[in-house]
């Protein structure tokens, strides 16, 4: 049995970055990964802006695509394209290559990285925290971070709770080209059938990432509505690279964040931004701001930073998928507006969070009137 100062379950965003941070401030960190780096994983891989700052300049960014255009369609109707001249929006990545990266800044940290195997349980004992692994072995820390997803062994031991479940659905297609050419430097969002359902195309160099997500509980309703975008776009014969799905969870507001010695970061912790389901951003930062409580022995300061930091921009993130659930028609007519777009490219540059953009007198104005108008139906079959 090996002893360490802090241990993370989980080698993605949120744990990299928390053994990143713990480890360049002198605590001897271990990350606990199941699978092997570099590893397929799935997830849209557009940076905002958001995402880009919290990483810094720890890792040169594996940048597939940085996009600058988004064209915006409703159930595949009232088509247009916004493009934004000073710079890019989104910057596209494959998430086998970003984890890889932050896999590299944190071991370069100092942290040790044990891969392939799986924790079992989580158990709290006289000195600390002892891991339970697949392999029979077991390590002990003195804290544990858990970063391995919404449904793994941390967030069970934490007792994380969740106000929304969706289910996302995702195809990786190589394309020729011509295709390649076609969606060089731009995304599609096309607002979807099902209650606060969308889908995307992002451009990956020879691979185009093509998903929907919904609430979860309308499964097959879910899957026809990606085959029918996929048939839209004229890529249903294209034979997939990746054919995956996932559920995003996000927590309830007073969903603990910690568990005695044990926190959870991520999507563990059911972190990510409700509307857009925007979850990276969310990950690296309470990844590395758990990884600062553990260095400076002050656990109950990430609940505080949390709350403060990523919480209020969560509870204006509900309040736009609310408004977007009833009236999507509104919602896309009003992207078209330049408030609209204006709105939407802060939110891609990271240059204003929900909270303070839903705090604008224009924006309040607009939402009010979402709250007047009836909700939208959506019939069986729709």
């Amino acid at each position: 049995m090996t002893s360490w100062d802090l241990a993370v379950v989980g080698g993605g965003p949120a744990g990299l970055s928390a053994a990143y941070v713990a480890a360049r401030a002198g605590v001897r960190t271990l990350v606990v990964e199941r699978a092997a780096h570099p590893r397929y994983k799935t997830c849209g891989g557009g940076l905002i802006g958001t995402s880009l700052a919290a990483l810094g300049d720890r890792v040169e960014v594996p940048a597939h695509d940085r996009v600058d255009r988004v064209t915006f369609t409703r159930d595949g109707r009232g088509r247009f394209t916004r493009r934004h001249a000073e710079g890019p929006l989104v910057t596209m990545v494959r998430r086998e290559e970003f984890d890889d990266r932050l896999r590299g800044a944190a071991v370069a940290a100092g942290a040790e990285l044990r891969q392939r195997v799986a924790v079992r349980a989580v158990e709290e004992v006289p000195e600390g925290v002892r891991l339970r692994l697949a392999d029979g072995d077991a390590v002990t820390a003195r804290t544990v971070i858990g970063a391995d997803g919404s449904s793994g062994v941390a967030a069970r031991h934490v007792g994380v709770r969740h106000r929304q479940v969706d289910l996302g659905l995702e195809l990786e297609l190589p394309v020729p080209p011509a295709e390649q050419a076609r969606w060089r430097g731009r995304v599609l969002l096309d607002w979807g059938p099902l209650p606060g359902s969308y889908a995307w195309v992002f451009p990956k160099g020879d691979l185009l990432t093509v998903g929907v997500i919904a609430a979860r509980g309308a499964g097959e309703r879910t899957r026809a509505y990606l085959r029918s975008f996929v048939e839209r776009l004229g890529l249903s014969g294209v034979e997939p690279a990746h054919d995956s799905g996932h559920l995003t969870r996000c927590r309830s507001e007073d969903s603990p964040l910690r568990r005695g010695r044990v926190l959870v970061a991520g999507d563990a912790a059911g972190l990510l931004e409700p509307w857009s389901r925007e979850g990276i951003s969310y990950a690296l930062r309470s990844g590395a701001l758990a990884g600062a409580a553990v260095a400076a022995d002050d656990l109950p300061g990430y609940e505080r930073a949390v709350a403060e930091l990523l919480v209020p921009s969560m509870r204006a993130g509900h309040r736009l998928l609310d408004a977007f659930t009833r009236r999507p028609q509104v919602f896309h007519a009003l992207l078209a507006t330049p408030p609209g777009w204006r709105m939407f490219v802060r939110f891609c540059q990271g240059r204003a969070s929900f909270d303070e953009t839903l705090a604008r007198t224009p924006v309040r104005a607009a939402l009010a009137l979402l709250d007047r108008l009836p909700a939208r139906s959506f019939p069986i079959g729709s």
